[in-house]
Order: structure tokens, then sequence, then C-alpha cells
């Protein structure tokens, strides 16, 4: 049996609460990830985190693409850099800005899905993308998609 494609990260398990220093009440730098179990003929792989419990609709926390397939993992804290020294591209999030953006729900428990897609393209996206964009990008390259749902709650 082969095992599946995951995504995961040393900072929260997958269901449990992101620790505040990923937040917008913390440092509000993104979390560390890793993947593994890719499949074959992957050339890039995107990562979208977006909150579908926000008061106007899905919140795009982050958007980044174009990641090189021998990567397996991100570091803590990736600079809010619209292309980044590797090749790896970034988009805007659902604040206009480049880079992660971190949960700050209004009130009440919130969801946070890091969507990870492996995609048998290197995606034709200029850097600074919007999610309609990379997704438009994307389609009809898919290979597989994991996802790892953290959750962050304000009184």
């Amino acid at each position: 049996m082969v095992a599946a494609f995951a995504i995961m990260s040393a900072a929260f398990a997958d269901g449990d609460m992101i620790p505040e220093l990923y937040t917008a009440d913390g440092s509000d730098i993104s979390p560390p990830l890793e993947w593994m179990n890719c499949p074959g003929g992957t050339r890039s792989y995107t990562i979208i985190c977006e909150d579908p419990d926000a008061p106007a609709g899905t919140w795009i926390h982050w958007i980044i693409y174009n990641i090189h397939p021998d990567t397996m993992s991100l570091d803590t804290g990736v600079p809010p850099d619209a292309e980044l020294y590797d090749g790896t591209m970034q988009g805007v999030n659902s604040w206009g800005r480049v880079g992660y953006g971190g949960p700050a729900p209004p009130s009440g428990t919130h969801r946070y899905f890091f969507r990870i897609y492996a995609v048998s393209t290197h995606l034709d996206v200029a850097p600074g993308a919007d999610l309609s964009e990379v997704t438009y990008a994307m389609e009809d390259h898919i290979l597989d998609e994991a996802v790892l749902m953290g959750t962050y709650t304000r009184d």
C-alpha cells in the first residue's frame, strides 16, 4: 500500500490550536511545515492557507507557489517577499499583502486550512499573484492535495 500525500507541522497537530506565535496576536510568522509521500511527476508545490469561517467569506491567509519539487519543508517565518531566493513565489493575501498573515478572527474559534497541492508544472504566474491567478494556473495540473487544519480562538 502506498502512503498518502501528507502535510504536517512541528508547531501543531491536525485539528489542534495554532500557537499564538503564528497569529496576529503573536509574531505573525508562518509556521514550520513539512510534507511527504509526494506523487511522481510533481514539478512544483503550492500552499494556500484559508479561513472559511471568516464573516465576509473565505479569508486567504497565505499563497505560496512554485515551491521547488525537491523541497519537502518550509521553515518558520518565511519572509514576506514576492519572490524568494530559490524562485519560490508568494501571492497576495486577503489583507492585500504579499506573504503570510496569521490567524486574526474577530471573535470565536476559526479553522485554518493549510492545503498543499502537488502540481505537474511550474506555474506561469508572476510573483505577487492573487488566488484566482494561482488557482487558474493550477487547473488540470493538480496531481494530489493534502490538508492540515489548525484552529485559533479569540474572545
